[in-house]
């Protein structure tokens, strides 16, 4: 199928575009949706515009529809960004990064079955922990850039995602009950390099922002 790539620019919308390539889908453009509303329901927010970079380096078109992030309201901007996407490249598919938010998966496939459209989850209720080891496995190299839930505080943010990373994440699953893959928006992510950048790309300047147990690292990447 011909898809399109919900994407944020981070660890899970980057590796659902890699299976989707894998399991022989064709990867015809991206669709970045970027939010005012740090506080989004639905979208990534920290370092949104450096997918520009990022697609530049997967060598594919980027679309981007700007939203004001209002709950439910949203969906109307994501709804006419894949539209737009159907019309301008004739796909077949989204793909989408969902792993196990049921309010996210749910409402992308509304509005694929409303155009017409596959849906494509290959993340979907992975193994957390499974789920890192295949990150590293596959070479991807993956940055923190931001952490909204205690015990994470700023000495998180840059962190890459390693061995070393699961080791320390893992204890707080129990303890604090923080999603080892972050998919309660414990923490957000920025890809680095994958099998799918044709060059790796580098954190060249950063600016930490934040208090207590909600900090972001707005980056600067070349």
């Amino acid at each position: 199928m011909k898809c399109a790539v919900l994407f944020s620019g981070g660890k899970d919308s980057c590796y659902a575009a890699w299976l989707a390539k894998e399991q022989g889908h064709e990867l015809t453009c991206l669709i970045s949706i970027f939010s005012e509303n740090k506080e989004s329901y639905m979208f990534h927010t920290p370092s949104i515009e450096k997918t520009k970079q990022q697609a530049e380096v997967m060598e594919l078109p980027l679309l981007i529809t700007k939203t004001k992030g209002e709950k439910e309201e949203e969906l109307i901007d994501l709804e006419k960004a894949i539209a737009e996407a159907k019309e301008k490249y004739e796909i077949d598919c989204i793909v989408t990064g969902a792993l196990q938010s049921v309010y996210q998966a749910s409402r992308i496939q509304k509005i694929c079955d409303k155009l017409e459209l596959k849906c494509l989850n290959p993340l979907w209720q992975k193994d957390e922990s499974e789920y890192l080891k295949e990150l590293i496995r596959d070479n991807f190299k993956i940055a923190i850039v931001g952490v909204f839930a205690y015990p994470l505080d700023e000495s998180w943010l840059g962190r890459e995602i390693n061995e070393q990373f699961i080791e320390d994440v893992e204890p707080l699953k129990e303890k604090y009950k923080i999603h080892v893959a972050g998919e309660g928006g414990e923490f957000e992510t920025f890809v680095l390099n994958c099998p799918l950048f044709k060059k790796s790309l580098k954190i060249k300047d950063s600016k930490i922002s934040g208090e207590k147990n909600s900090w972001r690292m707005d980056i600067e990447v070349e």
